[in-house]
């Protein structure tokens, strides 16, 4: 953790406080949890892992599975434990959703919403171990947006970049628009201005993330196609990656786009939830199984080796054997390359929550291990087309001295040797065989190497 964000270095007889983040959900909440630890070393304070001693714990929370909230108390109570005197801060949609259970924890003393959390150090500075600070107002009543970009912490390769927040769709198991609100976008000066940012620190790989991406939509008229036709003319950067798309905002102004500019990863994740109409419509989802279907043969028609990701749940209420039999056959049959499957979980507030016909938990784990194979055998296949092939390499890290490891545009992992430091380079690689989740090959060339980053 300490070499999560670098700080200037102070006189050793200084002692820095000690800071420890902990981010549960998405990549939105990574982004986020990184803008808060960036705040940390402005104010001075050292980064320190979670299982080590600190004077601050911030824990920035999830709420999309039950397991999430499990894990957020788990977390708690380990980093009393481990920092018995802490200033423990839980933020986030755990803690929007459930603040009156969270500040009842021994130990809590600040509990702030999704939006409150950036105004963390204002609670901070006026902690008490009287009475625990909790700020979590109604999300009808939250209407800003704050930036936020992992720049600076963790990979050096790639960033994720906020550029929307909140959801205006109402899935009947989702309680995302209940913890952020409505949909909301960065404008687009200040997206452009972060991108310009992240290419002068080196970094090549732009992941645009947010709640509802595809919902960008700005005050002045910018919709997602417009900020990506902007965000390709930066010279240097090199890659933009999308993290997820809703199926019916795949319209075809931006697939043609998709399809054409180099710079955008031929990588989609495209939720599907589920492969049965009657499950769908049960959901209120903006789709149904014809329409998620010609999407992804769409994709792959014009970009055969495109990496086509999609969510899953199984075990939704009223899902009946036959039911599931007819999502199981229907990821099958399309050519879609990873799963992400979860099993539903009831959630608070939710309409879905109160339907008739909710699935014994044995049965949906038995046909979210069922998924998991699908799944794998999906993955193994998909991979199993690249021997022979040359594909370009994002590389990440050296994992094994002379062995390094990134990511191609598809969302492959590659994994290949070289003699010398090619990290945060873009790279040819042949590959040679695909085993264990990932592609085997060898260097050709680099193909961009970045000078060296200094960071202040």
């Amino acid at each position: 953790m300490r070499e999560m964000l670098d700080c200037p270095q102070l006189p050793h007889f200084f002692e820095m406080k000690r800071a420890a983040l902990h981010t549960l959900g998405c990549k939105l909440n990574y982004a986020e949890t990184a803008t808060i630890g960036k705040q940390f070393v402005q104010k001075g304070y050292t980064l320190v892992d979670i299982t080590e001693s600190a004077d601050v714990v911030v824990i920035n929370t999830c709420s999309v599975t039950e397991h999430a909230d499990r894990e957020c108390r788990q977390i708690i109570r380990r980093a009393l434990r481990t920092s018995p005197h802490a200033t423990i801060a839980v933020v986030g949609c755990y803690a929007q959703l459930n603040s009156s259970s969270l500040q009842s924890m021994p130990g809590v003393k600040i509990v702030l919403g999704t939006e409150e959390k950036f105004n963390l150090f204002h609670y901070i500075e006026n902690a008490s171990d009287e009475q625990p600070s909790v700020v979590a107002p109604s999300v009808d009543e939250i209407t800003t947006i704050h930036a936020a970009s992992s720049t600076g912490f963790g990979e050096r390769t790639r960033v994720f970049l906020k550029i929307q927040e909140g959801c205006d769709y109402h899935c009947s198991y989702c309680t995302v628009p209940l913890a952020r609100g409505r949909s909301r976008s960065i404008p687009k000066e200040i997206v452009l201005q972060q991108a310009y940012e992240v290419v002068e620190q080196g970094y090549k790989e732009i992941v645009l993330t947010g709640v509802n991406v595809g919902e960008y939509s700005t005050e002045s008229g910018e919709r997602l196609v417009s900020l990506l036709k902007e965000l390709v003319q930066i010279d240097g950067l090199q890659r933009i990656r999308i993290s997820s798309i809703e199926p019916n905002l795949l319209s075809d102004e931006l697939l043609e786009l998709w399809f054409n500019e180099p710079k955008l990863c031929k990588h989609w994740h495209i939720p599907l939830q589920s492969g049965s109409n009657g499950i769908l419509k049960l959901m209120q989802r903006r789709y149904n199984r014809e329409f998620y279907r010609t999407k992804v043969e769409t994709i792959k028609h014009y970009y055969p080796n495109a990496g086509i990701g999609a969510d899953v749940i199984v075990g939704f209420p009223g899902e009946t054997d036959a039911l599931f039999n007819e999502t199981y056959d229907f990821i099958s049959e399309i050519p879609i390359t990873y799963l992400h499957v979860f099993s539903y979980s009831a959630r608070p507030y939710t309409p879905a929550s109160t339907f008739d016909f909710q699935v014994e938990p044995r049965i949906r784990q038995e046909r979210s291990e069922r998924l998991h194979l699908l799944g794998i055998e999906k993955k193994r296949k998909f991979l199993q087309s690249f021997p022979g092939k040359i594909v370009t390499v994002l590389v990440e890290s050296e994992v094994t001295p002379g062995v390094y490891s990134g990511l191609t545009e598809e969302y492959v992992r590659v994994v290949f040797e070289a003699n010398s430091d090619v990290k945060n380079s873009l790279v040819s690689v042949f590959i040679d065989n695909a085993q264990d989740g990932q592609c085997h090959g060898f260097l050709i060339q680099p193909i961009f190497q970045c000078q060296e980053r200094v960071y202040p």
